[in-house]
């Protein structure tokens, strides 16, 4: 079972790949782990990409919809969280409900999967070795899982355009590329992933954007905005805010000061003392 460590104790978080039998819907499975028993409180600011999760943490596990901005979890004492991500439009089989109608919400497990999540939690959260905790949910999953639908490689497919291909900045380019309307397109997204293509392709080059400030890379915003298709640097700063929270060059004097940022833009700020 493969890991990769994305960042060290007192906050461990590692991922996982799935089984070949469920790689077709699950991206992979990731692990939080935490202690800051005696060290105060932790607040992480996370920009999670356009993604659907299983979470299992104890009494606040659910079936967690894309999120549009970005959100904080606050990390005391210690605990565990196991999550499963799905890849783009990979979770709307298991539902047949457009995956648009819990964007920036959350369901049960009950809801979803007709179990009730303490059964999961009692498995898991008390559950040390991680390849037992990821058998479990494999488990779990196979006992669920759905026929493969062929829309979801076509998503993926375009997914990895848009990431790969910073000069795609308009819908107008995934559909062209791919030979589809922008309303096939747009109806695509909305069944199976969430948000709508622009609003992935923004959300995107601001990852980039977001990373690029985490390395101390310097930011010509004006012209950025231009390269990145906004009609003016107002338009993109507003963007920009609605996703992240904070205007560009606000959030740009934050990172590094205090903070630590990860691959997964994921920023944790000391909030107290103990």
């Amino acid at each position: 079972m493969e890991a990769s460590e994305v960042k060290e104790r007192p906050l461990q978080l590692t991922r996982h790949q799935p089984a070949e039998d469920l790689a077709f819907f699950v991206e992979y499975y990731w692990i939080a782990t935490w202690d800051f028993r005696g060290q105060g409180c932790y607040l992480a600011e996370i920009l999670p990409h356009p993604r659907v999760h299983l979470v299992i943490a104890q009494d606040q596990s659910g079936i967690f919809g894309v999120v549009k901005g970005k959100f904080s979890y606050r990390y005391e004492e210690s605990g565990r969280v196991f999550g499963v991500r799905f890849k783009p439009g990979a979770f709307y089989p298991w539902v047949h409900t457009p995956v648009a109608q819990f964007t920036n919400t959350s369901l049960s497990i009950e809801e979803i999967f007709g179990i009730e999540s303490t059964l999961l939690e009692e498995a898991l959260v008390s559950q040390e070795d991680k390849a037992m905790m990821i058998k479990l949910v494999e488990q779990f999953l196979r006992e669920k899982l759905p026929e493969q639908d062929e829309h979801i490689d076509v998503i993926q497919r375009i997914f990895d355009v848009i990431s790969a291909n910073c000069e795609i900045t308009r819908v107008d380019d995934v559909a062209c590329r791919f030979n589809l309307s922008k309303r096939t397109l747009q109806r695509l997204f909305r069944q199976y992933v969430g948000v709508s293509p622009k609003w992935v392709i923004h959300h995107y080059r601001l990852h980039e954007v977001v990373r690029s400030l985490g390395e101390g890379d310097k930011v010509n915003w004006s012209q950025l905005a231009s390269d990145l298709g906004y009609c003016d640097q107002a338009h993109f700063s507003r963007v920009f805010k609605a996703m992240i929270g904070k205007a560009p060059a606000e959030y740009a004097k934050t990172v590094g000061t205090g903070s630590s940022a990860s691959p997964t833009c994921v920023i944790v700020h000391k909030v107290n003392k103990a």
